[in-house]
């Protein structure tokens, strides 16, 4: 009957079904020596996972820190930030220059129409000179 029941709860333990404490009992049957020839190679699983038990890792584990790539991922946005000031920086002068630029290119549009203004009225005063002149008969000067 034991031996039954042993392999049904190994059958469990397969499907992952088993409880704690039927897991301990297959345990307890598979560390005694008297074991069924068909169920040896489950012995050794289970005297595995008795010894397995009881090791000890007893190297020490070397951390890597971070602090070195902390370092360096300061030293890096420093120098990002830097860049981006100084093209900020190149990027409002060159705005600067083009609005002073267009203001005066605006200036010399004025001074232009104006003295335009001031070239059709001293081309009408020389008109005028010139038939005064023809009627006068004055040579011009």
């Amino acid at each position: 009957m034991e031996l039954a029941n042993i392999e049904k709860l190994l059958e469990k333990y397969e499907n992952a079904e088993t409880t704690i404490a039927e897991e301990k009992a297959l345990k307890n049957y598979f560390s005694k020596g008297n074991v069924a020839p068909h169920l040896e190679e489950y012995q050794a699983l289970f005297g595995y996972f008795s010894t397995s038990k009881n090791e000890r890792f007893t190297k020490t584990i070397q951390l890597n820190s971070q602090k070195k790539s902390w370092k360096w991922l300061s030293v890096a946005a420093s120098v990002v930030l830097l860049v981006s000031v100084y093209n900020g920086y190149e990027n409002i002068q060159q705005r600067k220059a083009e609005k002073v630029y267009a203001e005066t290119i605006g200036a010399l549009e004025l001074l232009s129409a104006n003295l335009n203004k001031g070239n059709v009225a001293i081309a009408q005063l020389q008109r005028f000179e010139d038939t005064t002149n023809k009627i006068f008969k004055q040579p011009k000067k």
